[in-house]
């Protein structure tokens, strides 16, 4: 069965609880109303190793080629079922995500058990009768309240009910107990902040080109409107609704919501969810989450309150670690979320904007020489290039951001160049006439190099849909594999391969000798500036890919650490890297690739932050500093403090002390008696 038979099946069920994105069924209903769907649905849980008693439900994606094999065990039993776990396959990728609630305290729950079963199941009456008491005591009037179990138990009891025996029972004196928390009163107004420049979330989507007046903008939890005004002032189309700030404004669909550190400063679970839910109902595109992220040095500084903290200020904070924050984000949304940032993550509507983010990000940036005619050749096709000069310029520019010739929707001048010169095939023969193309060959081997990265780091998350890939890409696998499956074969080997320690070891050692500066130990770690990422041999870019796709953009990020034998990746951002020879260490994010997990370490008070030695390891000429940073890093070694080839040495203060005792000081780049 094909995507598209299997959504006309979909979309032709009679029965089912239909959502806008999928419809579900219980396994028995499923049977009799699609005999084509339950056939696949068992042999693709037969082929998974999935028993029948596994599974109860299923849920069919009606726009993507997708099923998921749902386990309430208490289907017929509870009145609100929990889920206990989710089997999402992909039958495009041929993947599968197990996502257990066994061990949750606010697993989702299940309702309107009725639309999931037959017509003529001994229970469906029943099942009604439930429905038909939660509609009367107006416990479906909001339907990003009842998705989880809690949120479901707490909203009965507001409501002025109880839950008895699955049975919905009005409380005598209609007093609503509300929720088992206290009632302090939390202010959460005084959360918002006065921004004089964008927020982290948005300066993250302009540095990724979404800021460029081809999309709306919706801003859920805008504040004091600051980067609304920011956004209104480049002409964008912007606008936001605040509970404090903003209580009126109309909440609209967008091409991209923003939710930008909303969640973490709402005290109450259930709000938190219905905040995300309802900002994720609202975009067309994708939208953006970010919380705050911290380690246990910061939250521990703070009065515990509930799931988080109270501050000074008496505002409520979550701190989230990032791998926390990306499973709140996508079991609250059951779908998944790309980390962009720490504390930030987009979550994609739209499979084809997804697909042209993933390849954009993962493209390197080429610089050219503009072409030169040789003064040896001549001929009629010389007399073309002088007169065309221009026009053949701008296509052969093409040529090398491509690696290949653009089709007629990739290059702009494409009809002009038809007419004047004709196909871009034969501009091209009339360019090789008069100058030298190799360089041609070598974008083609980088492009190539660049699709097996993205290709791999899309399969460390689930395998690219080939459907949904922009027709650019389409044209870059035929011209630089052949076919698909070509190259997913090359980027799977790809993938494999960099869990080999001989090869990180050997590439390591490579990039050593190729990059313009690092520091390398053999079988131990390379180490060099986030700028040299690109300069990387393709299997240490997956490599330290991979870890980013956890961790999020490199912004802050000054050095990338590989640890060659252990399967990490660490990620380390300085303050005063580029002005000061010792630069202090602000913050360190260790990505431990085999067990997919995140730990963060700041250094902020009470600590003292170690300090960078030797930074002209880490540097070369196109630093401002660069000359002035190897003769400081000499004149330290002539003091013996510590030697060239240890990595770390004493904090600030014990260094300005060894120096005073040997009658000098450090003032800028510079050493001074005293």
């Amino acid at each position: 069965m094909d995507a598209k038979l299997f959504q006309e099946l979909v979309k032709a069920l009679k029965i089912g609880k239909t959502l806008p994105d999928a419809t579900y069924l219980h396994k028995t209903a499923l049977e009799k109303a699609s005999c084509e769907l339950f056939t696949l649905c068992s042999n693709v849980a037969r082929a998974l190793k999935v028993d029948t008693t596994e599974w109860d439900l299923v849920k069919l994606f009606r726009k993507e080629f997708k099923v998921a094999f749902l386990s309430y065990p208490d289907f017929y039993n509870e009145s609100y079922p929990s889920l206990k776990q989710s089997i999402l396959v992909d039958l495009s990728k041929l993947t599968s995500k197990i996502t257990s609630y066994k061990d949750s305290d606010n697993p989702p729950i299940l309702h309107r058990k009725e639309l999931m079963v037959s017509v003529d199941d001994p229970l469906r009456e029943h099942f009604e009768s439930l429905t038909k008491e939660g509609e009367l005591a107006g416990l479906y009037a909001n339907p990003f309240k009842i998705g989880f179990k809690q949120t479901w138990e707490r909203l009965i009891e507001q409501k002025g009910y109880n839950l008895k025996d699955g049975r919905i029972i009005k409380v005598n004196g209609d007093i609503a107990r509300g929720n088992s928390y206290d009632e302090l009163k939390v202010d959460r107004h005084l959360t918002a902040i006065i921004r004089y420049e964008l927020s982290t979330p948005f300066k993250l989507l302009a540095k990724h080109n979404f800021l460029t007046g081809d999309y709306t903008i919706f801003d859920y939890g805008c504040g004091r409107g600051d980067d609304l005004r920011e956004l209104e002032a480049h002409s964008l189309s912007a606008t936001g609704w605040d509970p404090n700030f903003r209580p009126d404004a109309e909440l609209v669909e967008a091409d991209i919501v923003n939710i930008g550190f909303v969640i973490n400063v709402i005290e109450d679970i259930d709000e938190r969810i219905e905040a995300l839910q309802r900002a994720y109902s609202l975009a067309k595109k994708f939208t953006v989450v970010s919380a705050m992220v911290a380690g246990e040095s910061v939250i521990s500084k703070f009065q515990p309150y509930r799931d988080g903290v109270l501050t000074s200020r008496n505002t409520f904070q979550k701190y989230y670690t990032q791998g926390e924050l990306k499973v709140f984000i996508e079991r609250t949304l059951d779908t998944d979320c790309l980390a962009i940032g720490p504390g930030v993550f987009l979550v994609f509507k739209d499979k084809l904007e997804e697909q042209n983010f993933l390849l954009n990000r993962n493209q390197r940036t080429h610089h050219w020489n503009h072409l030169t005619s040789d003064e040896k050749r001549g001929g009629s096709h010389e007399l073309v290039f002088v007169k065309y000069r221009e026009l053949l310029e701008q296509l052969w520019n093409k040529c090398l951001i491509l690696g290949r010739l653009p089709a007629s929707d990739e290059f702009d001048q494409f009809d002009a160049l038809e007419e004047k010169v004709g196909s871009p095939k034969k501009a091209l023969q009339i360019i090789n006439s008069v100058s030298d193309i190799l360089e041609l060959e070598v974008a083609a081997k980088n492009r190539t190099e660049d699709l097996v990265v993205y290709f791999a780091l899309n399969l460390f998350s689930g395998r690219p849909k080939f459907a949904t890939m922009p027709e650019r890409l389409k044209r870059d696998i035929k011209a630089f594999f052949g076919t698909y499956q070509s190259a997913i074969q090359t980027a799977t080997e790809a993938l494999f391969a960099i869990s080999d320690t001989d090869l990180i070891s050997e590439s390591c050692l490579l990039a050593h000798s190729q990059l313009p500066s690092s520091d390398y130990r053999p079988n131990k770690h390379l180490i060099f500036h986030e700028k040299y990422l690109e300069k990387l041999p393709y299997s240490l870019r997956i490599y330290v890919g991979c870890a980013a796709q956890l961790f999020g953009e490199l912004d802050d990020i000054q050095l990338i650490k590989i640890h060659i034998h252990t399967g990490k990746v660490s990620f380390l951002g300085y303050e005063g890297f580029e002005d000061t020879p010792l630069p202090l260490l602000k913050e360190r994010v260790k990505v431990k690739l085999r067990e997919q997990d995140v730990d963060y370490f700041d250094y902020v008070e009470p600590y003292n932050p170690p300090l960078l030695y030797w930074k002209s390891k880490f540097i070369d000429e196109s630093f401002s500093d660069f000359k002035k940073q190897v003769s400081f890093d000499k004149r330290l070694a002539k003091t013996g403090i510590i030697e060239p080839s240890k990595d770390y040495g004493p904090k600030r203060i014990e260094l300005d002390s060894l120096l005073k005792d040997q009658g000098l000081e450090v003032r800028g780049y510079r050493f001074y008696s005293i």
